[in-house]
């Protein structure tokens, strides 16, 4: 079992790939820079793999010693500032070199520079951001005081604000601006938070705090401004205006990596906070609000993705749904004896959802993006025929949303079965009904978009459609081959034994015998081929039959409870809406986190 980081140990003997791990993409990006021209294309790809080899050798290192720390300078906490890496770290990190790996090795063929062009402001750009995001995120998994998890979560922001205008159109330009104020409000909360913190107990570093911390009013008031300003740069609903509008408008690549790793980073924050930094400020009423708020995620997210005319957006509302399924641990790892957060399987069913999500959710993106290449288009409608123009991606939108179903062996298989576990012992058997509600909403979008993938292309295309498909682009096979390698990755994740780095048993692994599988597998499928039925824009491809009209009923109460949900998600999505919410989390949660028995 991975056990956390002894206080103020000394620097370790692998300290140094601690900083290797953060210079890497800081030099590249700086070099980048510098060199201009085609030149940060190569850079990154060159400190890609270098980059994926050091985080290696960090979770090796990790695994054999239970934790890496580097203090720099040679000064301990609370004068000096540590880098550390545990179990979260490190698996972590290997995501993230691994996902920006493929990431690069999709947009080298994607993101280019034209030919007899010295040089273009958007390729040019996007390696250099891609990089930046890359070292804030880093920083983000080996911070080891709240200021320097400050620091990094604004690398992350101001490098991922730009993805989102790389075309310069004017709707990208506000979608950006959408998202660059609010990452700002919840970077003040945040940083509201951590002056409370300083101001009353002298020092940010996360080990000193987790044994100051007490349930005062300066504490309680700060872990309600930090948690909340994490949830808005998270997106979790009712905090998510900014996301929609930023996948629409950010190219795959830039998609791929908001919506893999880029939220991710303020998670993992959120967990450090709840984990390790005031375990013991989480109240029951505090966690319940946390996952019920990811309930309410999973279902409005799921809806209005099956209500979606576009397939990007429909991916972007499916992360929204998938953000919310990780919110769902909190909950299940408090222990109402100890009352406090604690460190089980609950956690690790939750790190291994994200994990999942990261690989699986970064492949869709990149075979959407190979789609609407080869098509010219990216509407769900006209989809027929994209099977036969780019294979491996469709092939790897398969195993992704497979993966994110929760089927054996992927990794949200093994997460789901984790977080039941948890349900199961806590006896809260509600978060079990949404945890296996969001496994059929997942297929539901996942059918819906199949069936009309693996249609026959029609001979007689719509106006539209014949004007989309006139000059179709090539989709070059290592596009393809980079979200199929993502997609395999997370229905993988399920067959490693994760006891070194995450809190389980040792030997826990995918074991079900062949009738689990069927079993596991054949059930959320088929609810979710009702749900896109009933609920999605489905349209018949042959005239009415009686079943037809006996479905008829249930399909206007669906579509009618689809269009409800994209009318709640218009309205959550507006300005004051969205202060307001923001404003009113603040103060509910202050109060659950008050409510102690």
């Amino acid at each position: 079992m991975a056990s956390p980081v002894p206080v103020l140990e000394p620097a370790t003997w692998g300290g140094a790939l601690l900083v290797t791990a953060i210079v890497i993409p800081v030099a590249a990006a700086l070099l980048g820079v510098v060199a201009g021209g085609r030149r940060p294309a190569w850079i990154g790809l060159a400190a890609l793999p270098l980059g994926l080899v050091v985080t290696i050798a960090i979770a090796t290192g990790v695994a054999s010693d239970g934790g890496l720390v580097y203090r720099l300078g040679g000064w301990a906490p609370p004068l000096g500032v540590a880098l550390r890496a545990d179990g979260l770290s490190a698996v972590m990190l290997v995501l993230a070199a691994g996902v920006v790996t493929a990431i690069g090795v999709y947009a080298w063929s994607d993101v280019r520079i034209a030919g007899g062009v010295p040089e273009q402001r958007a390729p040019y750009a996007f390696w250099i951001l891609l990089l930046g995001v890359w070292a804030g995120l880093n920083t983000v998994f080996l911070a080891g005081d709240l200021f320097t998890l400050y620091v990094a979560l604004e690398i992350l922001t101001f490098a991922a604000v730009p993805l989102v205008c790389l075309e310069g159109t004017p709707e990208t330009v506000q979608a950006a601006l959408r998202y660059l104020l609010f990452a700002l409000v919840g970077s003040v909360l945040y940083l509201g938070g951590v002056t409370l913190l300083y101001g009353a107990y002298g020092t940010l570093d996360v080990v000193l705090l987790a044994q100051r911390v007490t349930a005062t009013p300066a504490g309680l008031v700060a872990a309600a401004l930090m948690t909340v300003g994490l949830l808005a740069k998270t997106a979790l609903v009712p905090l998510h205006l900014w996301l929609p509008p930023a996948h629409a408008g950010a190219p795959p690549a830039g998609s791929a990596l908001l919506s893999a790793l880029v939220v991710k980073g303020s998670f993992f924050i959120v967990v450090r906070l709840w984990f390790d930094v005031m375990p013991s400020l989480a109240t029951v009423a505090a966690t319940q609000l946390v996952s019920a708020l990811g309930a309410a995620a999973v279902l409005l997210g799921s809806l209005v993705a099956l209500r979606q005319e576009r397939l990007k957006l429909l991916i972007a509302y499916s992360t929204l749904a998938q953000i919310g399924y990780l919110f769902l641990m909190f909950t299940l790892a408090f222990d109402v004896d100890a009352a406090a957060m604690q460190r089980g399987g609950a956690l690790a069913g939750g790190m291994l959802q994200a994990m999942s999500h990261a690989a699986a959710k970064a492949a869709m993106f990149m075979a959407a993006g190979a789609i609407y290449a080869a098509l010219g288009h990216d509407r769900i409608a006209d989809l027929a025929g994209a099977g036969r123009r780019v294979p491996g991606a469709v092939a790897a939108f398969a195993l992704g949303g497979v993966a994110l179903v929760g089927l054996p062996p992927g990794g949200a298989y093994l997460a789901k079965e984790l977080l039941l576990r948890a349900a199961a012992d806590t006896g809260q058997w509600w978060w079990a009904v949404v945890i296996q509600a969001g496994g059929a909403f997942t297929a539901a979008y996942l059918v819906l978009v199949l069936a009309r993938v693996f249609r026959p292309a029609t001979a007689t295309p719509t106006d539209a459609a014949q004007a989309d498909r006139m000059a179709p682009r090539g989709v070059a096979w290592s596009q393809q081959a980079a979200a199929l390698a993502l997609a395999a990755s997370s229905l993988s994740l399920g067959l490693i034994d994760w006891s070194p780095w995450l809190p389980v048993a040792p030997g826990s692994r995918l074991t079900a015998s062949l009738a689990d599988t069927i079993a596991a597998s054949a059930w959320p499928l088929a609810a979710g081929a009702g749900l896109a039925v009933l609920i999605g824009r489905w349209t018949p491809s042959r005239a009415p039959t009686s079943a037809a009209a006996v479905l008829a009923p249930l399909r206007h109460a669906g579509g009618a409870l689809g269009t409800g949900a994209c009318r709640i998600d218009g309205s959550l999505r507006r300005w004051p809406v969205a202060g307001l919410s923001l404003l009113a989390l603040a103060i509910v949660l202050g109060i659950a986190l008050s409510a102690r028995p």
